[in-house]
């Protein structure tokens, strides 16, 4: 990409990024009082970051519509092993590591059994 068709790029990028952040703050003078939605407005980085974790998750490793669906089931077994581990409220290193560790067991039992 040449730095000509690079520069127009990066304007609309800082445009969006600017409004995204500018508008609210200029539209919403008051404190938001209604209790539904300051509820919503909290769910919300959730709701985004588990849309756009978890596609990752289960095609990390390898799955593809069709075929062989045991990296699928990999996967599922290391998501539910992350869950677990969050739920239990333990750090996200001890978190990922332990869905590392599940999805490793899993790949192995799978292994094992042909």
């Amino acid at each position: 990409m040449s730095w000509s068709s690079f520069v127009p790029y990066l304007l609309v990028m800082a445009l969006v990024t600017y409004l995204i952040r500018m508008l609210p703050l200029t539209l919403f003078r008051r404190p938001i009082r209604s209790r539904f939605i300051r509820s919503f407005l909290y769910y919300v980085p959730y709701a985004v970051l588990t849309a756009m974790t978890i596609p990752d998750i289960l095609y990390a490793t390898g799955y593809t519509s069709g075929g062989d669906t045991k990296p699928l089931w990999c996967a599922l077994f290391g998501l539910i092993t992350a869950c677990f581990f969050a739920w239990k409220d333990k750090g996200l290193l001890t978190v990922a590591v332990a869905a590392c560790c599940g999805v490793a067991a899993a790949q192995a039992f799978f292994l094992l059994i042909g």
